[in-house]
């Protein structure tokens, strides 16, 4: 089993049932250990829309990191994702953050996330449920580093 971090976010539709659907499509294929709190944030990137609510979670898995991302795409496309414009509005996007201590380069998939170390509205999810060190410095670091953290709240939801 790997213990994994995933990423979950929605700003489509009624975004906290669409996280808690995606915990249970995903809680079928894999072991969810830990959940962060829930965040509202401001969009990434230059396309109007609403904003996102936003949340890390732990599993562990014996799937490849291959296979895991197609469940995870699988679970997208059956909650109705339709993948139009980058950084667009969603109504569910899961991406896989870190997975293990594996290095994953493909023409699709990157891991550890490409744009991990750039988006407070994923470390500091990432930062309540994993508080170790990433890549020589502290979340915090990371977080401060962003320059975005204050596009990041506490949503009033959760889980």
């Amino acid at each position: 089993m790997t213990l994994t971090y995933l990423a979950l976010g929605s700003n489509l539709g009624v975004p906290i049932e669409n996280l808690r659907k995606s915990l249970k499509y995903l809680s079928q294929k894999m072991i969810i250990k830990d959940r962060s709190k829930i965040y509202e944030t401001k969009p990434y990137g230059e396309v109007e829309q609403n904003n996102f609510l936003n949340a890390v979670i732990s599993v562990e898995t014996d799937l490849t990191a291959q296979e895991l991302l197609n469940v995870l795409q699988a679970i997208e496309k059956k909650m109705g994702r339709v993948r139009t414009l980058h950084w667009g509005a969603r109504i569910i996007d899961l991406d896989i953050l870190l997975f293990g201590e594996e290095v994953v380069q493909s023409d699709h998939l990157q891991i550890p996330h490409a744009e991990l170390l750039k988006r407070a509205f994923v470390l500091i999810p990432l930062s309540d449920i994993h508080p170790q060190a990433l890549f020589g410095k502290e979340i915090s670091e990371w977080i401060s580093l962003t320059g975005n953290s204050d596009d990041v709240w506490l949503a009033e939801e959760s889980w």
